[in-house]
Formats: structure tokens, sequence, C-alpha cells
């Protein structure tokens, strides 16, 4: 069985990855990236070396375009700032819920749609990515709900003529539930990038950046990003 995994080179998609090469052997799994204007971009690269790692075919597909009106402060030409709070204090910023300054307009419903299209081109089976109960909270990203994830997998399937299906294997759980699995699996974390903004070191600030240190901690494990900052 050939599956599509999207690869954008974080901690989710990389955990993603590796459970996909071990269920379905690296000879069945394809890693797809997308590049859509993000001030992150090293992630392409770091995804790149993770789908060498694996041994596993890597794609990457531009759609930079689509968001060219888009003032996301993710993208590159946004004069927005990253926020540097936790997402929890960014979802109290908002009453409780709403999406979060970083979230890209329907990306993961985009991306979601080409990766299916490509996936059914190349006769594969599923589609695999790395939404969890984290980025679901409050609706931060809503294109990571379960109620988001079960309508595109309908769409997917019927649209596909019933030939493919969408997978979340991490829906249901928390970042730190994605390292600990990560850490059994021995994902290469070294190789991973999630800071949103755009430099060499993670800043340590972002959102992201402060889920990602919480969910090693969580684990009694060091971010080995951290650990080579020292």
């Amino acid at each position: 069985m050939k599956v599509v995994v999207l690869l954008s080179g974080g901690v989710d998609s990389s955990t993603c990855l590796a459970l996909a090469v071990k269920q379905h052997g690296a000879e069945n799994v394809y890693a797809l990236n997308i590049m859509y204007g993000q001030k992150h971009s090293k992630e392409l690269s770091c995804a790149q070396k993770i789908a060498d790692y694996y041994h596993v075919p890597y794609h990457l597909i531009d759609l930079s375009l689509i968001f060219s009106k888009s003032n996301c402060s993710l993208l590159q030409h946004s004069d927005q700032p990253i926020i540097h709070k936790s997402y929890n204090e960014q979802l109290k910023d908002l009453g409780g819920s709403g999406t979060v300054s970083t979230y890209v307009p329907f990306r993961n419903g985009l991306m979601l749609s080409c990766a299916a299209s490509f996936a059914q081109s190349i006769g594969a089976s599923a589609v695999i990515y790395g939404a969890h109960a984290d980025d679901a909270a409050g609706r931060a990203y809503p294109d990571c709900t379960p109620e988001f994830v079960e309508y595109m997998n309908k769409a997917i399937y019927e649209g596909t003529g019933r030939e493919l299906v969408i997978e979340a294997p991490f829906l249901n759980s928390n970042k730190a539930g994605i390292v600990k699995q990560g850490l059994e699996l021995k994902v290469p974390y070294e190789l991973t990038w999630s800071c949103y903004e755009g430099n060499d070191q993670p800043c340590g600030s972002c959102g992201t950046c402060i889920d990602r240190k919480k969910a090693f901690e969580l684990n009694g494990a060091v971010d080995p990003l951290l650990q080579s900052t020292k």
C-alpha cells in the first residue's frame, strides 16, 4: 500500500513519516512538501534531510502565489510580526477561541487537495498529515480540527472515486504525545525545524517554539535543537 505523507520538516510531520515508514515500509512512502511563502523556509531543507534519512522520495510543490494576498504573519511578504506568546495565551487574548495570526487561509485544505491529486496519480491509497489536538484547541487552526478532517476526508474519498483517504494519526494526541511516540521511533528531531521566525537558530519564544520545548520537557527530554544552541 503506497501512502503520501505531507512533510513540512517539523516535529509532527516528521513523526508521521517515521510512523508511515514503520507501518508500510520506506519503499511505499512518498514525502510531499509544500512551499507557501513561509518565513521559516529553513523547514524546506529540513524536510529534504528527513526524507533522505528515511530513504523515501521527496517532492516539493510551490503554492506561494495562492497566498500572495494574505497578510498572515507567517508569510514572508507580511508586515505583521510573529506573536511571541504561547498558543494558550494567544487564545486567551482572543476570548478563548479563534484563529491565531499564524493561521494561513485554508492552507491544509489546499495542501491536502494537492496531495490527493499527487497521491492518486502514483496509485497511493492514503494521504497522511500531522494535525493534532493542540492545534485544533480553540479553533486556533480550524483546518486541524476533527470536523475538518472528517469532511475533508469524505470529499477526497468521494472525489477520487473512493480510492483515497486522509489519515491523521495524531488527531486525538497533543504535542507531548507525538514527541513520546517519536522518541520511541527514534525520529531524528535534530534534523527538524519548527520556529516561525526565519532565522538560523530557534527564537524559543514564538508559539510553536514554546509548545515544542514543553513537549520534550513533558517526556523528560531536551529538544536537540536547544542542546545544539548551548
